[in-house]
């Protein structure tokens, strides 16, 4: 990314007096694309993870001052580098090591700054250091390097706000206080922070893949990034197979990215999907990955979860699917991974594979856990259609349908009650 002609990084992509609605949905777009990138670089070259955060929020506050005068610049991302740039000079201004930074800031041009293509990478690892709780990490890097706000996060967790805030601001005064350094581990130290890398970037696709909160159903620049960061660690780490299943399985699911909405925006569930229209170049690719990960020997949760969507991606049509083999995938994960989500996602198995009954019985199970997860309703809902119990799944669609907020999701339950 080269910086601009002018301040506003070079002529507007959208003329001066734009709506301020038009500026902020712009403004919106680019941040979700260019924050994680922004605050990577500043920290690299400034040592400094709340100043380089800080230094990014109010670039956005600045070109939210001018943007709607000026116009939206053609490259949005360089103008809120060379922005955060200059406001760096005031604060180093205060700073007793002013001169040693000073010449990193200017010695490199913003072409090198915001282009590091691994910056990110080493964000995810600092921010994944041992001396945070895992809670912690997950919340931080998802909030500063792929710029998920603390509501989203706050969804993916199953938990308040106002938890991950807490979280937040301990982690990045525990990365102050302990020093942790600002770089990607070697050895072991790599292999020990693996697990929580893989967790941010899985987290960070699923949010991509579908929305938790905004207008629209999918975020697919969150999870081509999220996809794109998992192909550079598969590259730090070519002998570790979680990242090649992790890889594998996010390619799996963007294979059929183009099926999964119709032309209204609607969801199209994975039964109804014009399988013609998936990228059987990404399936098969996805597959080598897998192919690579199982001859290290070394089976994980990430492995299976793109074992159970190679099984969906390989079939020839719904009918086809090989449902007993996915329950006995599941029925593995659950042995890394015992979480009230994968037994929800095995109960869907045990519905296909066994019948409604039984997966009604693992479903009683879960209420307790899931009671404030659509997802879990809306599947009691179509279990209990299965069983001829019509009000009871008018009243469970009902209740995922309160419990979310995506678009897509919320039509097809609105079609299914209305």
């Amino acid at each position: 990314m080269k910086s601009g002609r002018s301040s506003s990084g070079g002529k507007p992509s959208t003329p001066p007096g734009s709506s301020r609605a038009a500026t902020d949905a712009a403004l919106s777009t680019v941040f979700r694309e260019e924050a994680g990138k922004l605050t990577a670089a500043l920290v690299r070259f400034l040592g400094d993870f709340d100043l380089g955060e800080e230094l990014v929020q109010e670039a956005v506050v600045s070109a939210l001052e001018h943007w709607p005068k000026e116009g939206i610049p053609d490259r949005p991302g360089a103008w809120l580098m060379t922005t955060a740039r200059r406001k760096a000079l005031d604060h180093l201004r205060r700073d007793a090591n002013y001169n040693r930074k000073l010449s990193l800031l200017v010695g490199s041009p913003v072409s090198e700054v915001a282009g590091e293509s691994d910056d990110r990478l080493r964000l995810i690892f600092t921010c994944c250091h041992p001396a945070l709780a895992r809670e912690a990490q997950l919340a931080l890097t998802l909030r500063a390097v792929i710029g998920l706000t603390t509501a989203e996060i706050a969804r993916a967790f199953l938990t308040t706000e106002s938890t991950i805030a807490q979280r937040i601001v301990r982690a990045k005064r525990k990365i102050v206080e302990s020093g942790i350094p600002y770089r990607v581990p070697e050895g072991h130290e790599l292999t020990n922070r693996l697990d929580e890398v893989l967790a941010v970037l899985y987290l960070a696709f699923n949010e991509g893949y579908l929305a938790t909160a905004g207008e629209a159903a999918a975020r697919w620049d969150l999870a081509n990034d999220a996809e794109w960061l998992a192909r550079l660690l598969v590259r730090l780490m070519p002998d570790e197979p979680e990242p090649h299943g992790l890889l594998a399985l996010m390619r799996l699911h963007l294979a059929r990215a183009g099926s999964r909405f119709d032309a209204e925006g609607g969801l199209v569930l994975l039964r109804d999907q014009d399988r013609w229209r998936w990228d059987r170049g990404a399936i098969a690719d996805a597959g080598r990955l897998l192919d690579q990960a199982a001859a290290m020997g070394r089976p994980g949760p990430y492995q299976l979860q793109g074992a159970i969507a190679a099984c969906h991606a390989m079939a020839g049509s719904w009918a086809e699917t090989p449902w007993p083999e996915i329950l006995i995938l599941y029925e593995r994960l659950l042995e890394y991974w015992p979480t009230p989500v994968v037994r929800l996602n095995r109960a869907i198995a045990i519905r296909n594979a066994m019948g409604p009954a039984p997966a009604l019985r693992e479903l009683e199970l879960l209420q307790s856990a899931l009671d404030g997860y659509h997802l879990y309703h809306a599947t009691r809902a179509e279990v209990l259609r299965d069983l001829g119990r019509p009000d009871e799944a008018r009243a469970a669609d009902q209740r995922a349908l309160e419990l979310t907020t995506n678009p897509a999701e919320r039509a097809l339950l609105e079609q299914r009650l209305g």
